[in-house]
C-alpha cells in the first residue's frame, strides 16, 4: 500500500513537472514567433516602401522621355532655322 501511495505521488510530481515545462517551452516558443513576425512585418513594410518608390520613378520615365523627345525636336528646328 505505501508502494503505491510513493508511486502515486512520483506520478503526480512528474505530471507536474511535464505541465511546467511545457507551458514554459510554448510561452518562450510565442514569444520567440512573435519576434519574427514582427520582423517580417518590417522587412514586409520596407520592401512594400521601395516597390512604392520604384514604381513611381517608372511611371515617370515615360513622361520624361516624351519631354527630351520635345526638347530635341525644339532644338533641331532651332538648329535648322539659324542654319
Amino acid at each position: 500500500m505505501d508502494a503505491i501511495i510513493v508511486a502515486l505521488i512520483t506520478g503526480g510530481c512528474s505530471v507536474v513537472g511535464v505541465v511546467i515545462t511545457t507551458l514554459a517551452t510554448s510561452r518562450r516558443t510565442e514569444q520567440r514567433m512573435a519576434t519574427a513576425q514582427a520582423v517580417t512585418d518590417t522587412k514586409i513594410e520596407e520592401l512594400t516602401r521601395e516597390v512604392r518608390a520604384h514604381n513611381n520613378f517608372a511611371q515617370r520615365v515615360p513622361v520624361l522621355e516624351e519631354q527630351i523627345k520635345v526638347a530635341n525636336h525644339r532644338i533641331a528646328d532651332l538648329e535648322n532655322k539659324t542654319a
